[in-house]
């Protein structure tokens, strides 16, 4: 998803240094964070991005190949919106939607690709299941690139092997993508962001199973990115959160180096010792002999996960993968809680017992009684809002949350009644 593409501030700001341009200090690289953090205009902009599990539905224990799953990818048609369509580590196919004005133009956009996408691994015999982590398969990497390799390498070396290969390889979302608004309001835009984080983690949950077995975690997805690093993965948030910028620049200096990438070769070299940002920016440390350059930096940024990433614009990354029975509702909630100032207003006071109840959110979900209030009170709100087009779509989720339910335990109740690979079998043929 690319906000900033179409962004004629972005452009200016890229073209201002050549990217081979070597940083001399740590503090020359937090200006440059800071100042790309995010993009000054209005509101109204909304972008998606859907992953799902690749699963066939004759052997749902089987993992499909790298090869199988990109001759699908090679042989689609043109997708009706336009998104792009890549596939994650474990071999999880992702749509990324361009940029719509309005939340239902996205929406739409979405399902019209996702129509095509799966009519097309249909035929090949394989489906999608939009479920927040593979309940059934161990981790396995089959995407061979050079970068999900040094990925592996630098959590070994980090003694974060199993949570990083349950991360790259077991998880899917919906992430929703929104303009960053005026600047004026960025602090408490990026704020309301976080808090409303464990509230909409727990509305969305949807991944009760991992690797065969109940993880006693409504979303196990945000339990898994809970065992990451937090200074890679956790919030970027400061003590006050009053300037995202200098926010984002001292998390991401304070980060350990990933790999550096050597464009040239189409190769990365991992890092298997602990060397922060700010180390090799202020010639502490060198790696592969030299200094970093603006590349090196921006591909650092690239390598940072937190739940709210700045890219010029907010990517919210919180949220499971859900199927279309809920999505759509569930991105709309995100959206129209944070871009109408009233809506905002509400959810910041509702939500705020609950800001930072991450670990509850996603172990309890609704059950927790303080996360159940906030959950109900922010999706009226947003109802309120709803446009005709998504008037079914947020009543059938308000009753989900009313009765204190998340989409996972559709999945589960499936589960104990027909058995697991049964149960992603059918998901994998179109629904349960």
């Amino acid at each position: 998803m690319t906000l900033a593409a179409i962004t004629a501030a972005a452009s200016q700001l890229d073209a201002a240094r050549p990217a081979d341009s070597e940083l001399s200090t740590s503090e020359e690289a937090a200006q440059y964070i800071a100042d790309g953090c995010l993009i000054d205009g209005p509101l109204g902009r909304m972008g998606l991005e859907m992953e799902a599990h690749c699963v066939d539905p004759v052997d749902p224990y089987r993992r499909p190949s790298w090869d199988e799953i990109t001759e699908v990818i090679d042989q689609l048609p043109p997708l009706p919106a336009g998104s792009a369509v890549t596939v994650e580590p474990g071999g999880a196919v992702e749509l990324s939607g361009p940029p719509t004005d309005g939340v239902v133009a996205a929406i739409e956009s979405m399902d019209d690709d996702q129509s095509v996408l799966r009519k097309a691994f249909a035929n090949a015999g394989l489906g999608l299941v939009f479920l927040g982590a593979d309940p059934l398969r161990v981790p396995k990497r089959v995407n061979p690139g050079a970068r999900y390799r040094a990925m592996e390498e630098f959590f070994a070396a980090s003694n974060s092997a199993e949570a990083g290969a349950a991360m790259m390889t077991s998880t899917a979302s919906v992430q929703v993508n929104l303009d960053a608004g005026p600047q004026a309001g960025w602090a408490a835009r990026v704020r309301l962001a976080h808090a409303l984080g464990p509230t909409m983690i727990a509305i969305a949950a949807n991944s009760p199973m991992l690797g065969g077995d109940f993880s006693g975690w409504v979303s196990t997805r945000q339990w898994v990115w809970g065992q990451m690093d937090s200074v890679r993965c956790g919030p970027i948030l400061g003590a006050s959160g009053d300037d995202p910028g200098t926010d984002w620049a001292r998390y991401a200096l304070k980060a350990p180096v990933m790999m550096v990438h050597n464009p040239e070769a189409h190769d990365f070299s991992a890092l298997t010792h602990y060397v922060s940002f700010a180390d090799w920016a202020d010639g502490s440390a060198l790696l592969c002999d030299r200094r970093p350059t603006l590349a090196d930096l921006d591909y650092h940024l690239t390598t940072l996960f937190p739940p709210v990433r700045p890219r010029q614009w907010l990517e919210i990354r919180y949220l499971d993968s859900a199927s279309d029975a809920y999505w759509p509702a569930i991105a709309f909630t995100l959206a129209a809680l944070l871009d109408d100032p009233v809506a905002a207003d509400a959810a910041a006071a509702a939500v705020e017992p609950v800001a930072t109840a991450w670990d509850n959110a996603a172990r309890l979900g609704l059950s927790d009684r303080r996360l159940h209030q906030a959950a109900t009170s922010c999706v009226a709100i947003a109802a309120a809002k709803a446009p005709p087009e998504l008037t079914d779509a947020m009543e059938q989720l308000i009753r989900m949350v009313e009765r204190g339910r998340c989409p996972g335990d559709d999945f589960s109740d499936q589960v104990i009644d027909h058995g697991i690979a049964a149960t992603v079998s059918q998901l994998a043929q179109g629904g349960l």
